[in-house]
């Protein structure tokens, strides 16, 4: 493993860590309305799993999980009821070749866990969990196949 893909594995593993550290879990009646809204129309289709809430820069979000059709979708929603980040679960073959063939170069034959499609601000990426050796790790790739930092 390169230091490089290493730094980068760490830093984004102490980000998830701190992001998680802060949620909270929320009931529905304790939304803002426009949320309780935004959730409600995005689980029509798909069965609500739980609700939480962070504080990002200052400003509340709330992150909607949901499964559809036995796939994870999980949403972040802004105290308005926008939504500013929608995380996806699809396969491998789904995804475009050089976003696949960064996924497996990076595994190097571990398992491949989950495949992510993140969309946010109209730009899609890629989030890979891979488990090597009981060790689960995650990688973020741009839509052109570069990791991210």
């Amino acid at each position: 493993m390169s230091s490089s893909y290493l730094a980068t594995f760490l830093i984004g593993a102490a980000v998830a860590i701190g992001a998680s550290a802060a949620e909270k879990p929320v009931k529905m009646k304790d939304l803002p309305p426009a949320v309780q809204k935004t959730v409600q129309i995005e689980t029509k289709a798909a069965k609500l799993v739980g609700l939480s809430e962070e504080v990002e820069g200052g400003k509340t979000m709330y992150e909607v999980e949901t499964k559809v059709n036995g796939k994870s979708r999980d949403l972040i929603v802004d105290s308005a009821g926008a939504i500013v980040e929608v995380e996806e679960q699809v396969e491998l073959a789904s995804v475009p070749a050089p976003v696949r063939a960064t996924i497996e170069r990076v595994a190097a034959g571990a398992k491949i866990v989950k495949v992510e499609s993140v969309t946010k601000a109209g730009a899609v990426s890629y989030e890979a969990t891979i488990n090597k050796g009981g060790k689960k790790s995650e990688v973020a790739i741009a839509g052109d196949g570069s990791v991210k930092k």
